[in-house]
This record gives structure tokens, sequence and C-alpha cells, in this order.
């Protein structure tokens, strides 16, 4: 989800609610303690560089139970953050500590944020060997001849 999709979105929410894949809640009282723009330079293991942005929310639980961050409040943050430090219109990913500080894509299912796991990838699948069409099969799927089959006591094993 990029920025500008957010600001599109908040203003039609009574609250602010953000799920993990798995189904649990960030606890209702978090704060946003972050807004800011990530910009990542690196090279890859192919030796081409790269350049990356994205938006960066940081959420936060606290032990304040009093509070509710509400759509209106969450969009002037954002809005500040664009003013203040020339944020761009980039994807959002979202830090939340869980057992450790996680990075997650945001996603919006029509009433709650979902943080959405990210995962790893090889960005020069032709530098490192691997193949790049490799066919997955359901094992379910196999032919298998049973005349060979391995029983209990047959003494294949």
């Amino acid at each position: 989800m990029k920025l500008s999709e957010i600001k599109e979105i908040l203003p039609a929410l009574d609250n602010v609610e953000f799920q993990l894949e798995n189904g649990t809640f960030v606890p209702e009282h978090f704060h946003v303690t972050e807004v800011g723009q990530i910009i990542k330079n690196f090279i890859d293991c192919g030796g081409v560089i790269r350049n990356e942005k994205v938006v960066n929310f940081q959420l936060w639980n606290a032990d304040d139970y009093q509070h509710r961050l509400k759509p209106g409040k969450l969009l002037s943050i954002i809005k500040l953050s664009e003013e203040k430090l020339g944020i761009e219109d980039h994807d959002i990913e979202v830090e939340y500590q869980d057992i450790t500080i996680g990075k997650y894509d945001l996603g919006f299912n029509g009433k709650n944020f979902i943080l959405l796991s990210k995962q790893t990838a090889c960005l020069a699948k032709d530098q490192c060997g691997i193949p790049s069409d490799t066919s997955k099969v359901n094992v379910s799927q196999l032919n298998v001849d049973n005349t060979n089959s391995c029983t209990p006591g047959g003494g294949c094993c």
C-alpha cells in the first residue's frame, strides 16, 4: 500500500486498527511513534547497485490503555511528516514489535489494516545459479507405482 492510499482510506474510518495475517490484532492502545522515509542504497549479489525508498511507520504497544489513535490524528501525523520531511508517495513498511522487531508490508481488508509478512529474495537469481523456472509438484498428485512400494516387514527399509 502506498502512502496516498492510506490517506484516502483514513477519512472513511471510525478507528485505526492493525491486524497481523494470523488474525491477531495490534492492541488498540498502540502508538505510531515514527513516520519517516527510509532510503536504502545497496549492491545485490550480482553486483547491481540498487536504491529503494519506503515510507516507514513504527507501531509501539505502550502501557497507555486510555490511548486510541483516531484516523484524523494519524492523517495529521502523515501530513506533518510530508511537510517537514518531504516524504514522497512510496510503499509503506510497518515496524512492529512481536518477539523481535518485524517489518511488514501494509494491506487493507475493507475494515482493518493488515500487517503482511515480508519475504527475503535474491534480486540477481541469474547470477546465483538458481534455476529461474522450477516447477512445483504436489506430492499427492504423483503417479506412484504401488507394486514396488515399501511395506512394513517387506525388507526395503
